[in-house]
């Protein structure tokens, strides 16, 4: 990343115990959030708070995140969130949001999503009632568009902060991501090289 790592605190280390908790391993965008780690918990209840009470599934939460990845140019994002697509869909389908391509295995919901997605993060200015009745049609409620463009906002705020300070996918997250996600990620920073 372009900045250095902040001095270690109880605050930082509590952001990088809870990763190594759930990764196995510190995560390259902690380090650049453990600058202001209480601003990291905050993005992270406000998820809570977005998805714990949505009627979006895990799945379309993730094809979410890969479409707006993928529009943005995010690798990191991408490679982390296409591999949770692969495990609730399969690795064709992951590859295939992220390369805005089709595929069999996508339901029309998530076809409807990614291009909504897609959409936001391009020109929110450029989308019309047709794009909204299109949703409606693939069987979202209004609440659930609600719910699916703030998520895609949330996203690109996240996102947003990491590319722009330069912080590498990990190496780990590539590893251990589906070879059908590791190819169609051809865009972003490149994966950290292991230490």
């Amino acid at each position: 990343m372009f900045l250095q790592t902040p001095a270690h605190t109880e605050a930082t280390d509590r952001l990088y115990k809870s990763d190594v908790a759930q990764q196995g391993f510190v995560m390259n965008l902690s380090r650049l959030w453990a600058w202001r780690p209480e601003v990291c918990e905050a993005f992270g209840t406000l998820r809570t708070q977005l998805t714990g009470n949505s009627s979006l599934s895990n799945r379309e939460l993730a094809v979410i995140v890969c479409a707006t990845a993928a529009s943005l140019g995010d690798s990191y994002c991408a490679l982390a969130w296409g591999k949770k697509l692969a495990a609730a869909a399969n690795p064709a389908a992951a590859a295939a949001v992220l390369q805005a391509t089709e595929n069999d295995d996508l339901t029309a919901r998530d076809q409807a999503l990614s291009i909504w997605a897609r959409k936001v993060v391009r020109n929110p200015n450029a989308t019309t009632p047709q794009d909204v009745e299109a949703l409606r049609t693939a069987g979202f409620s209004e609440r659930e568009i609600f719910e699916a463009t703030a998520f895609v906002a949330f996203r690109l705020a996240f996102s947003t902060i990491n590319d722009a300070l330069g912080v590498s996918p990990d190496w780990q997250l590539a590893a251990a991501a589906p070879a059908e996600v590791n190819h169609a990620v051809t865009f972003g920073r490149p994966v950290a090289e292991r230490r």
